[in-house]
């Protein structure tokens, strides 16, 4: 049943989307007159919050010669991906895109997405109070509570999504312990939902230019038809963005004769 492959690279996006937010946060160091000293931009890495925390007690120790994680440092990662039935549409309706191709004109469509809400956690991890507060107070204020990103979900089809990421909580803890010679790192946590839509395989059909209808008397079909309705576009070489008309034929079969009549209509 799930045998024809596809990928919209939804998830990734929205993964890409979210990161990209934080990209160019900054921590700035200013000397006892208040002149800014050194300016660092904060890395920011897609890694679950226990990897650092494992490079840091792996080299915690300030009297060892090795490098040791550098800090201020950011890393996120996808965390729940939760069914949000309230944001449900109706399964039948289409998006849809006309294109050429060598046989001529196409339509692609795809079905209504399914709504899904993504769990983001962003770890700050900083080595004294202040870098924190620095880093925390540069993003809080944009989320009031949400900030909406657009994504291009389906170039093929044109279909571009304003997905908001709200912020849910922000959580603290400082695991500064042991001795002197041990290194400090505050870690922030904040807990984001981003409520995005996931798209499946997309279809490709022709585009329908001519509509036939035959009209029975009988349901059995065993009688011979009475009349005949053919709808086509006016012109026929017209596409579907064009300024176009319909011409329709009825046929009416009577005493094994049949009686046209032609009626152009304009949309």
């Amino acid at each position: 049943m799930f045998g024809k492959y596809f990928y919209n690279e939804g998830l990734r996006k929205v993964t890409i989307a979210f990161g990209a937010i934080f990209n160019n946060i900054t921590v700035q160091r200013t000397d006892s007159d208040g002149n800014v000293v050194q300016s660092i931009k904060v890395p920011l890495a897609y890694a679950p919050k226990e990897k650092f925390l494992v490079r840091l007690e792996q080299q915690a120790s300030l009297d060892d010669r090795e490098f040791a994680i550098t800090l201020p440092r950011m890393g996120f990662e996808i965390k729940t991906l939760d069914y949000d039935p309230s944001r449900k549409l109706t399964r039948l309706q289409k998006h849809k895109s006309v294109k050429s191709s060598i046989s001529g004109k196409v339509l692609d469509y795809n079905y209504t997405p399914v709504p899904y809400n993504i769990g983001f956690d962003l770890s700050v991890f900083t080595a004294t109070a202040e870098g924190g507060l620095q880093i925390v107070e540069q993003i809080l204020p944009f989320f009031q509570p949400d900030y909406t990103v657009t994504i291009n979900v389906v170039p093929e089809l044109n279909l571009k999504r304003d997905v908001p990421i709200i912020l849910g909580n922000v959580g603290f803890s400082d695991n500064y312990d042991g001795s002197f010679t041990n290194r400090r790192a505050v870690i922030y946590t904040l807990s984001f939902t981003a409520k995005t839509y996931l798209y499946g395989p997309a279809t490709t059909q022709k585009v329908i230019k001519k509509v036939q209808s035959d009209l029975f008397t009988d349901t059995d079909r065993t009688s011979a038809r009475e009349e005949r309705i053919v709808v086509v576009p006016n012109p026929t070489s017209a596409d579907a963005d064009d300024d176009f008309g319909f011409t329709t034929t009825i046929s009416n079969f009577a005493d094994g004769k049949r009686y046209d009549k032609v009626r152009d209509e304009d949309v």
